[in-house]
C-alpha cells in the first residue's frame, strides 16, 4: 500500500512537472492585456507547426482566438495579425515603438546592416545606396540592357525537340546568374561558382530556428553566410587595386565609383559613407530578394499560363504586337517595349496574389504598444499576416481563381491592402526590378517556346513557393 502512494504521488509529480513543462513559453511570457493564444513547446514553441501547416495553422488559430492572436514562432514571442486595418497601421507607422523584427535567424544570415533589419538614420543610409542601384531609375537607365540580352540569351539555350526540363530548377539557375552578373559583372568563373553553391545553403539557413549546433539549417546557413562574406570582401579589394579595370557597369563598381566621388567630395558628402560591411550586407540583400521572390514568380506563372490557355494567349498577343514593331526578331527589347506590357504585368501581379509569393512581413516592438485593446509587450515579434488578404472576395470576386483580367483595373495595384511589396516607408525597394525580370522572362520564353507538363509535380505554397521535386516540362520551339 505504502508503494502505491509513493507511486501515485511520483507519478503527480511527474504530472506537474510535464504540465509546467508545456505551459513554460506562457509561463516565461505571460504579460497582462496580451491576446489570446498558445506558445506550444519550449525554445521551439510552435514552429514546426507553423512551418508544416503554415496557412491551416493560421485558420486554425484565428477561428478560435480572433484575428490578433499570441503565439511563439521562430524563437521569439509573436503576436499574429490577419486584420487588415491593423497590419496597414503597423507598417505605415514605423518608428512609433515599432522596427523591423524578422526572425533571428534570418537577420544573422542576410546580416544584421541588410535594409530589412536596420532603420532609423542608418536604414536611411542604406536604402538610399539601396535605390541607387536597384531603384527604377537605375533598372530602366543603367540594368535593363544586361537583363535583357542576359535573360533572352540564357533562355535561348534551353533547348527543344521535346527534351522534358525542371523549369523551376532552370530558372533558380538563370535567376541567381543574372543576379552575380547585375552585382559583379559575371556570372561565371571560380568567385562565381563559389557564390551559387553557398547560396543556396544560407537560403535554407534563413527560415530555420536559430539554434546553432551542429548539423543544423542555421549552422550551415551561418557557415555559408561567413563563405560568401570573405568571397565579396576579396571582390572588393580585387575592384579597388590599381590595376583592376575602372568604369564597369555593375552595382559594385557603382557603389566603388560613388565611394570615390564622396571621397573626393567629402566636404560636400551628402550622405555617410557605406562600410565595407554595410555593401556586403547590401549585395547580399540583393542576391536575397533578387532570388527568393522572382523564382518562385517564374515558376508558379509557368504552371498557371499552362492551365489557363486564354491567359496564354492574350499573353501571345501582346508579344506579337510587340514583335511587329521590331525590324528583327533578334532587335533588343526596349524600355518603352516593357511598358507596354499591361497584361504581363497583370498576369504576374496575379500570380504573386493567388500564389501568395509573400506571406507576411515582421515588426519588433520597442515599446508595450496597445492595438484594439490590447498590449504588446516592448521587445515581441508582431507577424503581419497577409495571406488572407489576398483571398479578400469582395476586392477580388473569384478570388481563388486565376484572373489576370482583375487587374486591368489599375487601383488594384495601388490598394491600400495589396500589400505584396510592403507598404509605406519599407515599400520594396527592388519591385520594378523584379516586375522586368519575370516580364523578359515570359517574353522570351513564350516568343520562343512551347510546353506541356509531365505531370506528377506537387507545388506547396508555405513556408515558400515552390515545388519540392521539381517542375517538369516537355519543351518545344516555336
Amino acid at each position: 500500500m505504502e508503494h502505491l502512494v509513493t507511486l501515485g504521488v511520483a507519478v503527480g509529480f511527474l504530472c506537474v512537472l510535464c504540465s509546467l513543462f508545456m505551459r513554460w513559453n506562457e509561463l516565461r511570457h505571460w504579460r497582462r492585456g496580451l491576446p489570446p493564444g498558445t506558445m506550444g513547446w519550449p525554445v521551439v514553441g510552435e514552429t514546426i507547426e507553423f512551418l508544416r501547416r503554415g496557412p491551416d495553422f493560421m485558420k486554425k488559430q484565428r477561428a478560435r482566438y480572433g484575428s490578433l492572436f499570441t503565439s511563439h514562432l521562430l524563437g521569439s514571442p509573436t503576436v499574429v495579425s490577419t486584420d487588415l486595418e491593423v497590419n496597414r497601421w503597423i507598417l505605415m507607422n514605423e518608428g512609433k515603438g515599432l522596427v523591423p523584427g524578422y526572425p533571428r535567424a534570418m537577420a544573422v544570415i542576410l546580416g544584421e546592416g541588410n535594409v530589412s533589419a536596420v532603420h532609423g538614420p542608418v536604414h536611411r543610409v542604406v536604402r538610399g545606396a539601396l535605390m541607387s542601384v536597384i531603384g527604377p531609375a537605375a533598372v530602366r537607365d543603367r540594368l535593363f540592357p544586361t537583363l535583357d540580352e542576359f535573360i533572352g540569351s540564357r533562355l535561348h539555350s534551353w533547348g527543344g525537340g521535346g527534351a522534358t526540363l525542371d523549369v523551376q530548377e532552370k530558372a533558380r539557375e538563370m535567376l541567381l546568374s543574372s543576379t552575380l552578373k547585375l552585382i559583379s559583372g559575371t556570372e561565371t568563373g571560380e568567385t562565381a561558382a563559389e557564390l551559387k553553391a553557398e547560396f543556396f545553403t544560407l537560403l535554407r539557413g534563413t527560415l530555420s530556428l536559430p539554434v546553432n549546433l551542429p548539423g543544423t539549417a542555421y549552422r550551415r546557413g551561418l557557415q555559408a553566410r561567413k563563405r560568401i562574406t570573405s568571397l565579396l570582401r576579396d571582390l572588393i579589394e580585387e575592384r579597388r587595386s590599381p590595376s583592376a579595370p575602372k568604369g564597369g557597369g555593375d552595382i559594385l563598381s557603382f557603389l566603388l565609383r560613388e565611394e570615390e566621388r564622396q571621397e573626393e567630395q567629402e566636404v560636400h558628402r551628402t550622405r555617410p559613407k557605406l562600410t565595407d560591411d554595410q555593401t556586403i550586407d547590401l549585395l547580399v540583400t540583393i542576391m536575397y530578394t533578387g532570388f527568393e521572390a522572382v523564382s518562385s514568380t517564374v515558376t508558379m506563372v509557368v504552371k498557371y499560363l499552362h492551365d489557363h490557355p486564354s491567359a496564354l494567349q492574350e499573353l501571345r498577343n501582346e508579344y506579337s504586337e510587340i514583335g511587329r514593331r521590331k525590324s528583327s526578331p533578334d532587335e533588343a527589347l526596349t524600355w518603352e517595349d516593357y511598358t507596354s506590357m499591361s497584361f504581363t504585368r497583370a498576369v504576374i501581379l496575379e500570380t504573386m496574389r493567388l500564389a501568395t509569393i509573400v506571406n507576411g512581413v515582421m515588426r519588433k516592438t520597442t515599446k508595450d504598444i496597445p492595438i484594439n485593446g490590447f498590449v504588446i509587450p516592448k521587445g515581441w515579434r508582431i507577424l503581419v499576416y497577409v495571406r488572407e488578404s489576398n483571398y479578400d472576395s469582395l476586392r477580388y470576386p473569384m478570388s481563388l481563381c486565376f484572373d489576370p483580367w482583375r487587374w486591368k483595373d489599375r487601383s488594384l495595384e495601388n490598394h491600400p491592402y495589396f500589400m505584396a511589396f510592403g507598404c509605406g516607408g519599407r515599400l520594396c525597394l527592388g519591385k520594378e526590378l523584379a516586375m522586368v525580370e519575370t516580364s523578359l522572362f515570359l517574353y522570351y520564353f513564350l516568343t520562343r517556346y512551347r510546353w506541356e507538363e509531365t505531370g506528377g509535380d506537387e507545388i506547396v505554397l508555405f513556408p515558400r513557393v515552390e515545388a519540392p521535386r521539381g517542375l517538369h516540362i516537355r519543351l518545344w520551339t516555336n
